[in-house]
C-alpha cells in the first residue's frame, strides 16, 4: 500500500507556487549556519535562464532535477534559488517517481530516459528516492544505466544521498535496500571517470531522522518528507556543492530567493 500522498510510479513535473514565507531573518540565519557546511500532482517546474546571464560562462546553464517526492518538495526552494541564480532549472520529480530502480522502473524508464534526453542539462541531480529498492547487482546496474543516458547528453551525474526516514511498515522491509544505495552510487560514481559524483547530504539532515531541528519543523511529522526549513537548508548547501562542480557558479545570496513565497506550497505537510 502506498503511503498517504505518493503515487505508484509516477513520472512528471513539480509546480510551485509564490507565496509569503513568515521570519525571514530565522530563515536567513538557518541558511547562514548551514553555510558552514561542505499533495499535489506533478506538473511543469522550471525557472527560465537569463540571456547574458553571468551563469551562462560558468558552465552551469541547466539543472535537472530527477527524483521522487521528496525530491519534489526540494524542487521548491530550488526552484526559486536557481531563478535567482540566472540558471534553468526544471524538476522531475514526481509522488511515487524516481524510477530508475525499483517497482516501477521497468515501466517508467522509457519515459524518464526521454525526458532526461530531451532536457540538455549541464547536470543531472538524482534525488536517490526512498524506491530504490533492489540488490546490490539490481542497484548499481540502474545507476549505470542511469549515468550513460546522463553522459549521452552531456551532462554530469550527481547522485544524491537520501535523507534518513522513520520508516512505517510500508519501507521497513526495504531498509537494507535503502541503506546501500549511497555505497552503490558512490561506487558507480568512482568508476565514472570523473562524469558522476556523490553528494553524501549527511551534512544537511545528519544520520537520523530529525523532525526538530533548532526548534522549528525541519522534517515532515510522516518521517518522509521535509518541511521549508529543511528544505531551505538543502537548497543552501546544494547550491555551494554545485559551486564546487562548476567553479564559475556563484549561488545567489538567500536573500534573494527565501522571502519569494515558497513556503506556503502545499509540498509541505506535516510541518505545523
Amino acid at each position: 500500500m502506498e503511503p498517504s500522498g505518493r503515487v505508484a510510479g509516477t513520472v512528471g513535473k513539480v509546480t510551485t507556487r509564490s507565496m509569503l514565507i513568515p521570519g525571514l531573518t530565522g530563515l536567513l540565519l538557518l541558511t547562514t549556519a548551514c553555510s558552514g557546511q561542505p499533495t499535489t500532482t506533478p506538473a511543469d517546474s522550471s525557472t527560465p535562464a537569463t540571456a547574458g546571464s553571468a551563469a551562462t560562462g560558468s558552465g552551469l546553464s541547466s539543472v535537472l532535477l530527477v527524483g521522487d517526492s521528496v525530491a519534489a518538495g526540494e524542487a521548491v526552494p530550488l526552484t526559486a534559488a536557481f531563478a535567482a541564480s540566472k540558471v534553468h532549472f526544471q524538476s522531475l520529480a514526481a509522488d511515487g517517481g524516481g524510477n530508475v530502480v525499483g517497482p516501477f522502473s521497468d515501466k517508467t524508464w522509457p519515459e524518464l530516459s526521454q525526458q532526461i534526453t530531451s532536457a540538455k542539462p549541464s547536470v543531472v541531480i538524482y534525488q536517490i528516492t526512498t524506491y530504490d529498492w533492489g540488490n546490490q547487482q539490481q542497484q548499481q546496474r540502474a545507476y549505470q544505466r542511469l549515468l550513460a543516458t546522463v553522459t549521452g547528453t552531456g551532462a554530469k551525474l550527481a547522485f544524491v544521498s537520501m535523507p534518513p526516514i522513520k520508516p512505517d511498515d510500508f519501507y521497513r522491509a526495504h531498509l537494507a535496500d535503502l541503506n546501500r544505495t549511497t555505497s552503490v552510487a558512490q561506487t558507480v560514481a568512482q568508476a565514472s571517470s570523473g562524469q558522476a559524483t556523490l553528494l553524501d547530504a549527511g551534512a544537511v539532515w545528519g544520520p537520523t531522522y530529525q523532525q526538530r531541528k533548532d526548534g522549528k519543523p525541519d522534517r515532515s511529522a510522516d518521517g518522509i518528507h521535509t518541511c521549508p526549513q529543511g528544505a531551505a537548508r538543502f537548497t543552501v548547501w546544494l547550491l555551494r556543492e554545485l559551486a564546487r562542480m562548476f567553479p564559475g557558479f556563484t549561488p545567489a545570496d538567500p536573500h534573494a530567493w527565501a522571502n519569494t513565497g515558497w513556503s506556503a506550497s502545499k509540498r509541505f505537510v506535516g510541518c505545523s
